[in-house]
């Protein structure tokens, strides 16, 4: 269940937002991939780097992800929950994504995908993301 406090306006801004981000990374359009996010940004990714700083490190580790996956990326929410107060808010989500293995295969990666973001000037912005998949056992 989606726990807001700031009424449902501000947790539907917020998974717009997402569902917005997610559709732009499907259709590769990186203006819009960006397009929230903090100049400052801080992502922990699930291929190297660990970490991303900045926009400009954000915005590079995408090459990776877009060389791959197919043309048309697979870039799915699965399930979403977004809890939204008056100036901060973060998004735990389950995503699924798909590209090519080195020898050719298709291959599709369940991921957790948490955000976290600001209001700042009245609008929502991602000042922090984390990608992550389950250690193996």
């Amino acid at each position: 269940m989606d726990e807001n406090r700031n009424g449902p306006t501000a947790e539907a801004e917020v998974r717009r937002i997402v569902e917005d981000w997610a559709a732009a990374v499907r259709r590769r359009d990186f203006a819009a991939i960006l397009r929230n996010h903090s100049p400052d940004i801080l992502m922990f990714d699930v291929p190297p780097p660990f970490q991303s700083k900045g926009i400009d490190a954000y915005r590079k580790a995408w090459d990776l992800f877009f060389a791959w996956a197919p043309e048309r990326a697979v870039f799915d929410i699965k399930e979403m929950h977004v809890t939204a107060g008056n100036d901060v808010a973060f998004v735990a989500a389950a995503m699924k994504c798909a590209g090519d293995e080195a020898d050719g295969k298709g291959a599709e990666l369940d991921f957790r995908l948490t955000i976290g973001l600001r209001k700042v000037a009245d609008q929502w912005v991602i000042v922090h993301e984390h990608h992550s998949v389950p250690a193996d056992q």
